[in-house]
């Protein structure tokens, strides 16, 4: 048996030996003082000069071309909720780590106090000069929502909300494989969204982009299943108004106002599950209720709502959770970094839904191309070529929205992105040969 590690413990002290996870290195020769007349006064004064007289020159004569912002007020934390900026810290500065491991990105952690919607709004857009794009992450609900949707209209890099476009595409990208797994056409099955929060919104969003007809889609939150007929509606219409809309779109699946969740099961064809940690939040027979072969994704981290032997007891064909340690890990990992590789190298001005989608068409596509099972849906973190393959389709999805400063191709993009990603890889490669990062000792 192998041995059981203390992960808690482990991660604690090795954060108070190495003082933190990031530093900054430079990228340009300096041999000696005189360098810096170069880099810094007086010659910096020209490359200055050029970008007053034009702004977006900031993206090629700074490093703002592959810089972003982890951006986070510390409200809703992993599973540890609301723990304040100082308690987010470590968890950005781990965004940040990923960001450049995956994707080659420059990205550093910038946790506030500025609590209210305005606030945090302004904070962004005082900070627009520095950055190529923003990453915002672990932002209570239903303030997350309109942080984005605000953001995204006040500011002209793209503004990015992790755990809702994030999860969503990754998810997507699972759920493409997996209809084709068991054989069935994804704009005809019957969904059962389970959880109404970050991912499964934004997720309901793409579904009905593809072309899913938004009455196969039952939603359910923690009242049950979202219905225009429900006696909290006009409360929703108010105060979350993302979930009213669905519920006028989707009619509740046509089920009854009253029905149990049980009821929204009966003969569906997907489940995904993003709610809460269990294992028992899905009871084995509500997945007995489904369709033949349906596909189960429960994402809930630390613990999936059911666990995964279970829901194949129950009849589920393909299981996918947000862990490592099972099959099918659908995380939003293998979307950020290479969602920013191709956004930073067009100079992008907004992210949209398309650009989603194309980012979760290209990773299944490398998934199918490997070759699918039920037990292999979506590609690991490992799989780094993925990064690049999805860098480029955001890319040329970018260019053709007509959201890029700088135009280029798919095939170019997948050149310069295998260099940009690889290149990190290699540097952090040879500092660790070199001994300048210490080795963890214990």
């Amino acid at each position: 048996m192998p041995e059981k590690r203390d992960w808690f413990k482990e991660s604690l002290d090795l954060h108070l030996k190495y003082g933190g996870k990031l530093e900054v290195l430079p990228r340009v020769p300096i041999k000696g003082l005189q360098d810096f007349s170069i880099w810094y006064t007086p010659g910096v004064a020209e490359p200055s000069r050029a970008i007053a007289k034009d702004p977006d020159m900031s993206f090629e004569l700074t490093n703002r071309w592959n810089t972003i912002a982890v951006v986070s007020d510390g409200t809703r934390v992993l599973g540890l909720g609301n723990i304040g900026p100082e308690g987010a810290l470590p968890v950005m500065e781990g965004k940040a780590l990923l960001f450049k491991f995956l994707g080659g990105v420059d990205a550093f952690p910038l946790v506030h106090r500025a609590r209210s919607l305005e606030s945090f709004l302004n904070l962004l857009e005082m900070i627009e000069p520095t950055l190529g794009g923003v990453n915002l992450e672990d932002v209570e609900s239903p303030k997350c929502f309109t942080l984005l949707e605000e953001a995204q209209k006040r500011l002209e890099i793209p503004i990015w909300h992790d755990d809702q476009q994030g999860t969503a595409a990754a998810t997507l990208a699972g759920l493409i494989n997996a209809t084709k797994v068991v054989g069935k056409d994804m704009k005809r099955c019957k969904y059962v969204l389970f959880g109404a929060g970050a991912s499964n919104i934004p997720l309901y969003r793409l579904l009905k982009k593809i072309g899913v007809d938004p009455g196969n889609i039952a939603m359910i939150d923690s009242k049950g299943v979202l219905h225009p007929d429900r006696e909290d509606i006009d409360r929703l219409f108010l105060s979350h108004p993302w979930k009213y809309r669905i519920a006028v779109e989707t009619q509740g699946a046509g089920l009854r106002v009253g029905d149990g969740v049980e009821k929204a099961f009966m003969e569906a064809d997907i489940l995904v599950a993003a709610s809460r940690p269990g294992p028992g939040v899905i009871k084995k027979d509500w997945i007995a209720r489904m369709n033949k072969d349906p596909i189960v994704f429960v994402i809930a981290n630390p613990v999936p709502e059911i666990w995964p032997w279970e829901a194949k007891e129950a009849g589920a064909k393909i299981v996918a959770t947000g862990r490592s340690d099972f099959p099918n890990q659908v995380n939003n990992s293998l979307v950020f970094p290479a969602m920013f590789r191709g956004l930073l190298d067009v100079r992008a001005k907004a992210v949209y839904d398309e650009t989603l989608i194309a980012a979760s068409m290209e990773l299944a596509r490398y998934a199918e191309e490997k070759g699918l099972s039920e037990e292999y849906i979506i590609p690991t973190m490992d799989e780094w070529e993925s990064y690049v393959r999805v860098a480029a389709a955001v890319a040329a999805k970018t260019v053709s929205l007509g959201l890029a400063r700088k135009s280029t191709t798919y095939k170019e993009e997948l050149e310069r992105a295998r260099e940009i990603i690889g290149g990190a890889r290699e540097r952090w490669r040879k500092l660790w040969e070199a001994g300048l990062i210490k080795p963890v000792v214990k």
